[in-house]
């Protein structure tokens, strides 16, 4: 499969990704769920404003996010292929990306309530770079080069 389908077949696929931030130059994860734009150049996930990702983003809007498509089976280090987004972070406020939040939500029916809270923030990831990495080497994607 071609490396930009690769990308995208995983990418839409997904439900869940991993969150990197920094706190205080120590490095913080979280597990959590995602939407992706069709372009693949924003990500959205919701959190409350009360958490530490949270205030890491704020503090430092440079983030990355993994997503993979592993299976937990033996055949994972060869078939398994992991994604990581780059890109910089920052709260959706307003109306401005309704069919952002309507395909999270799309994706996540069961976080409708958790949308609604006023606590929730809604947070989009811009995305600059792909990397694309197999159980043989990896591949940087330039998003503005690519889509």
């Amino acid at each position: 499969m071609e490396t930009k389908d690769l990308l995208r077949q995983i990418m839409e696929t997904q439900r869940f990704a991993v969150l990197a931030t920094l706190n205080n130059q120590q490095p913080y994860s979280n597990l959590l769920a995602f939407a992706v734009s069709r372009d693949l150049r924003q990500i959205i996930f919701a959190t409350e404003r009360g958490t530490q990702k949270y205030r890491n983003i704020i503090s430092n809007d440079k983030v990355a996010l993994l997503i993979d498509n592993r299976s937990n089976n033996q055949s994972d280090f060869t078939e398994a292929v992991a994604i990581t987004a780059l890109g910089v972070a920052s709260e959706l406020r307003g109306d401005r990306s309704k069919k952002l939040v309507q395909s999270y939500l799309d994706r996540h029916p069961s976080l409708g309530e958790f949308l609604q809270r006023p606590d929730t923030a809604i947070i989009r990831v811009t995305v600059a770079d792909y990397v694309l990495a197999r159980f043989d080497g990896a591949e940087r994607i330039r998003v503005d080069d690519t889509f």
